[in-house]
């Protein structure tokens, strides 16, 4: 089986069939992200798809989850997305489940009538980085997707039985913006209502436009105790009525996890708990530019 590194997938994912239909990210425009460097986006081979999913179908005949890399299949027309679905509903008689990577941009071009086509065939998670609901602060750092259009795409895959997992990013404004962040991503999470949300904290990446915003002075990161408030004061805000929440990635100080409405008074005496220096922190992670 032919897999291009570097491979990125969600945590969830770590049991699951890892199938490469692109290479790279459609949308590599993000000052803060790293992770395909050096790795042009492409589609796959659809001959190599199908080879890889034989090979691993001989394997693994009992395999219930597949997810989609890179960066984002939903790049892919429904004309080539649907074929390989109904592949891997032939190769794994027992699949319950496929997901994948969905940018903004990509989720907002399926129609109505495409989303549930997709749903029909076995499409039933995506995970998309929200990043922050402030949209001066996603243009400031290159992202192509709209806020608003992330908050409908996320709402019309949910009519069409897609749940989302959406990722916020701790920090992404920096001190200088950290109001508007946390204020505006309360706003568009609250409109959104996920099944899933993920907090991760933003983590400079040598090499990165906003590296060199850092090392220009341009951009001032948050501290551990500064991430923590913005977590804090994130889901004092929330009002989301069934999500489960995980904040428990390694750029994370403090590993947290619950279910909205029912813990979200724990989840607050969590962090005040941390914020009084009571709960022992992560160590800081090297931040090499």
């Amino acid at each position: 089986m032919a897999i291009i590194e570097p491979v990125i997938r969600p945590p969830a994912e770590a049991g699951s069939f890892l199938l490469q239909v692109t290479l790279g990210c459609s949308s590599y425009t993000c000052s803060f992200c790293g992770a395909y460097q050096n790795k042009p986006f492409q589609v796959k081979n659809p001959k190599e798809i199908t080879a890889d999913i034989n090979w691993y179908a001989a394997r693994y005949p009992d395999t219930r989850r597949v997810f989609l890399m890179d960066g984002d299949a939903l790049v892919l027309g429904n004309s080539k997305l649907v074929p390989i679905l109904k592949e891997l509903q032939v190769a794994f008689p027992l699949l319950s489940r496929v997901a994948s990577y969905a940018s903004g941009d990509n989720l907002v071009r399926k129609t109505d009538a495409e989303l549930a086509e997709l749903a029909a065939e076995r499409l039933s998670l995506i995970y998309l980085g929200l990043e922050s609901g402030s949209q001066d602060i996603l243009h400031r750092c290159g992202k192509t997707s709209s806020v608003e259009g992330m908050i409908d795409g996320v709402n019309r895959a949910a009519r069409a039985n897609i749940k989302s997992s959406v990722i916020v990013l701790l920090g992404l404004g920096g001190k200088a913006r950290s109001a508007e962040h946390v204020q505006g991503t309360i706003t568009a999470l609250n409109r959104m209502q996920p099944r899933y949300l993920s907090f991760l904290s933003l983590m400079v990446i040598p090499g990165t436009a906003l590296a060199k915003e850092v090392r220009g002075g341009k951009f001032q990161e948050l501290s551990p105790r500064e991430l923590l408030q913005e977590s804090r004061d994130i889901i004092a805000g929330l009002d989301l009525h069934k999500t489960v929440f995980r904040s428990d990635h390694a750029s994370n100080h403090l590993a947290l996890e619950g279910v909205f409405p029912k813990d979200k008074a724990l989840l607050l005496r969590a962090l005040r708990a941390a914020l009084d220096g009571e709960t022992a922190l992560r160590p800081e992670f090297f931040r090499g530019l």
